[in-house]
């Protein structure tokens, strides 16, 4: 008797389990984005409701510090002209030109695109007036003279009940930036038309300062991929014309230098390295918050193996600060004050939960849809960057990876203090400019340097920025 048996359990095929698709590095570069444009849409809706409620966060159009009033000027055309023609001539124009003439083309470029924004607004209130204002730096200057009493009792005007306190942007900063438009004063060039040249000239050199870091630290082709994004950042709109974009400019150059001493990229690191030492002892003297720029700094030596360029570049520090103490301006007294200053001020009401979040969201527009996109790129590969670091075995996009990761954490730690609630999309600009070095690793340029311009257009025509 035969009997039909029956497959066992067991021995029946199974059906193959598959795991859900992976989205393409496309797709969750689009997510990305998704995420920051909900983070922006979250901040104004929240803003908005808080106003409502009658806690007052002292913006006009949240988070940034803005009002709303659509307008046209004479730099439209021309902002017009330069976007587009970066968005069709720059990725070629920067694989093409040679080591020398992409930094100053990248200049040049920049400078065209912060001036042509800063005129949207119109000469006297893009250009001419901006820095006139009552909270800015050149309302002070006809204090410094003589200069040496003024810098011994500078510390005596910060807080807001003291006789004769300075203006609040004054009294936010180390002497070193009122003394930058005192200097220009004192060789004639004085008032609002030379600050506002001053600072677009040197704020737009920042982008050519980013390339050629990149390029020292190993990855021409990382930084011919960038430098288009470099010009078109919608933080253009801040950086004409305001001081913080002069300030991102010095701290770019002062990382420039450091990287071309600590790789031995130049005939005599030890000037380079006390150069850079310089500029970073200037740049502590124009914000107390970018003493911050000692990460990226010790990031940079890390990243080039190298410990030689520091004596020269503590020297350089040193060379800055000593002749400060020696007329009687105390650092760290001064610090202590402005924190009490700060919540003599609209900080008291500007509520920490809000903006350390919200502060994140100006970060988004002033950076783009490119720079989050580049960004989420960015944070997916610094693990194994960070891991091929400790094998030595790291490539000049992983160093630049780095590097950049070290300007974010910058960032977040300047969040993280409460020491900046709103009006980030200015005061972060030293650490912004930064972020469009992560756009290098994107594919479609055209579509996303598009998308960045598009951003910067819309933002300065349809709010009236201020600072």
């Amino acid at each position: 008797m035969t009997t039909t048996g029956t497959t066992p359990p067991d021995q029946r095929p199974q059906p193959r389990r598959t795991s859900p698709p992976r989205p393409r590095p496309g797709a969750r570069d689009l997510y990305a984005v998704a995420a920051a444009a909900a983070l922006v849409l979250a901040a104004a809706l929240i803003g908005a409701e808080i106003q409502r409620h009658g806690q007052i966060l002292y913006v006009d159009a949240p988070p940034l510090y803005a009002e709303w009033l659509p307008h046209v000027g004479p730099g439209t055309p021309a902002a017009l002209l330069v976007a587009a023609a970066v968005v069709a001539y720059g990725p070629p124009l920067a694989d093409r030109l040679g080591p020398r003439a992409l930094p100053l083309a990248v200049w040049a470029a920049s400078a065209a695109w912060c001036w042509s924004l800063a005129l949207v607004d119109g000469w006297q209130r893009g250009v001419a007036g901006r820095l006139l204002q009552r909270h800015e730096y050149l309302l002070g200057t006809d204090r410094f003279d003589p200069l040496l009493p003024a810098l011994r009792t500078f510390t005596d005007h910060i807080l807001i009940d003291s006789v004769d306190h300075w203006p609040a942007h004054i009294a936010g900063h180390p002497p070193g930036a009122v003394l930058t438009f005192v200097g220009l004063d004192r060789i004639g060039l004085g008032g609002g038309v030379w600050a506002a040249a001053w600072c677009l000239t040197v704020g737009s050199s920042a982008a050519a300062a980013v390339l050629c870091t990149l390029r020292t630290l190993g990855s021409d082709a990382l930084a011919r991929r960038a430098a288009p994004f470099l010009v078109l950042t919608p933080a253009a709109v801040w950086i004409g014309v305001s001081a913080d974009g002069y300030f991102a400019a010095v701290g770019a150059w002062a990382l420039a230098l450091l990287a071309r001493a600590a790789t031995g990229s130049t005939r005599r690191p030890r000037l380079t390295a006390a150069a850079s030492g310089i500029l970073f002892g200037i740049l502590c003297h124009l914000s107390y918050g970018l003493v911050l720029f000692a990460l990226p700094a010790l990031a940079v030596l890390l990243l080039a193996r190298s410990a030689r360029p520091l004596a020269p570049a503590l020297a350089g520090v040193c060379a800055v600060a000593l002749p400060f103490a020696l007329c009687g301006f105390n650092w760290w007294e001064a610090y202590h004050l402005l924190t009490a200053r700060y919540y003599q001020g609209v900080a008291a009401t500007r509520p920490y939960a809000y903006w350390v979040w919200a502060n994140l969201a100006c970060t988004v527009l002033a950076t783009g849809p490119a720079a989050a996109a580049g960004v989420r790129r960015l944070l997916a590969r610094a693990p194994r960057a960070a891991t091929r670091l400790r094998a030595r075995r790291t490539r000049g996009a992983d160093r630049a990876t780095l590097l950049v990761a070290a300007l974010l954490v910058a960032l977040l730690l300047a969040d993280a203090s409460g020491m900046s609630k709103g009006e980030t999309e200015r005061i972060w600009l030293p650490f912004m400019v930064w972020l469009p070095a992560a756009c290098a690793a994107l594919h479609r340029n055209r579509s996303w340097l598009a998308a960045q311009a598009a951003l910067a257009l819309l933002l300065n025509h349809l709010l009236l920025t201020g600072w």
